[in-house]
């Protein structure tokens, strides 16, 4: 019974290891159909594109995974998750992208609700210009407080118009506002700034609110660190030489140049002329020995070794005898 079973089993998969990818799309997309494509109340055709109206939607395979995709690629580019449509309007997978909401009063142009790899966004205009002179539309990312299905008009605006000023805070006078960055929604308050959860409404959150989550959880500033020395400015020209904190300890700045300090200096000994060869050192020799910095550094470290030194005598003269 076993060499019955496995000599058919060999047989089949002898004959799948010859067909092609496409063959067992295909195959999978026919099988699956009555599955992905249940059939519609009013008899119209569960497969036609709802976009182009003339292509026929089925199983497609990408690296990213498998989906749903219309038979006119690339001149339709719809497509859904794999999933079956419930025919809900709560289902974000019936959902047709781009949907239109309206026109923006002020400039005319029209405001979209698309979806992008990363998510849904919205979008003002369109791109004008083609290649390097493109000129890209404006876009704010829809935040997890908001469905995609509840987006209206005055949403879509309100989410382009971020960053909006809260107010003041009522202890230090300076200005909270919100917006959304490229990690979520935020609060920005004294050059720092506190994420918002998914339970915070971005367009929504008022000055008492705010107020008490920049008091629970301090704001991270962003930017330059502060120098925990200022050695001085640069002799050549003026701009501040600086000791700060990195991640593999202390360093030197000089202007947009980082460099370690010498193994002989400390944060607490270091001084300007050590820092700002240090500086220079790293700003002529990382870029080949030809450069005029690494040369100088050169002819200076030469110098002080000499004058390190002393005065060198002839090996070759002998010292008379007194």
């Amino acid at each position: 019974m076993l060499r019955d079973f496995w000599g058919a089993f060999h047989e089949k998969v002898e004959e799948n290891q010859l067909a092609q990818d496409f063959d067992v799309i295909d195959t999978l997309d026919a099988d699956l159909g009555p599955h992905f494509f249940p059939t519609h109340e009013d008899g119209s055709d569960a497969r036609q594109c709802p976009v182009c109206k003339s292509g026929r939607l089925g199983l497609k395979l990408l690296r990213g995974g498998p989906f749903i995709g219309c038979s006119n690629y690339p001149d339709c580019g719809y497509t859904r998750p794999l999933s079956v449509v419930t025919g809900d309007d709560d289902d974000d997978a019936a959902m047709v992208f781009p949907i239109q909401l309206g026109d923006d009063q002020e400039s005319g142009k029209p405001v979209s609700l698309r979806k992008g790899p990363f998510g849904c966004y919205v979008q003002l205009g369109e791109a004008e210009g083609k290649g390097k002179n493109q000129i890209k539309p404006k876009r704010a990312t829809l935040p997890k407080s908001h469905a995609p299905g509840e987006v209206t008009l005055e949403i879509a605006l309100a989410l382009l118009a971020l960053p909006r000023t809260i107010g003041d805070h009522p202890e230090t006078g300076k200005t909270i506002a919100a917006g959304i960055g490229r990690f979520g929604p935020y609060l920005r308050y004294d050059g720092g700034y506190v994420s918002l959860g998914p339970d915070e409404d971005v367009l929504a959150i008022g000055l008492n609110r705010a107020v008490t989550l920049i008091n629970e959880k301090p704001p991270k500033k962003s930017g330059a660190s502060t120098a925990l020395r200022e050695l001085g400015p640069h002799p050549d020209d003026g701009k501040p030489v600086g000791v700060y904190k990195g991640r593999y300890g202390p360093y030197v700045k000089h202007g947009k140049i980082n460099a370690s300090l010498p193994k002989t200096s400390t944060e607490e000994s270091v001084t300007l002329d050590e820092g700002r060869w240090a500086a220079l050192r790293r700003a002529g020799c990382q870029e080949g020995p030809q450069r005029r910095g690494c040369q100088e550094v050169r002819g200076a470290q030469e110098s002080r070794r000499k004058e390190d030194s002393g005065p060198q005598e002839d090996p070759g003269r002998q010292k008379l005898p007194p």
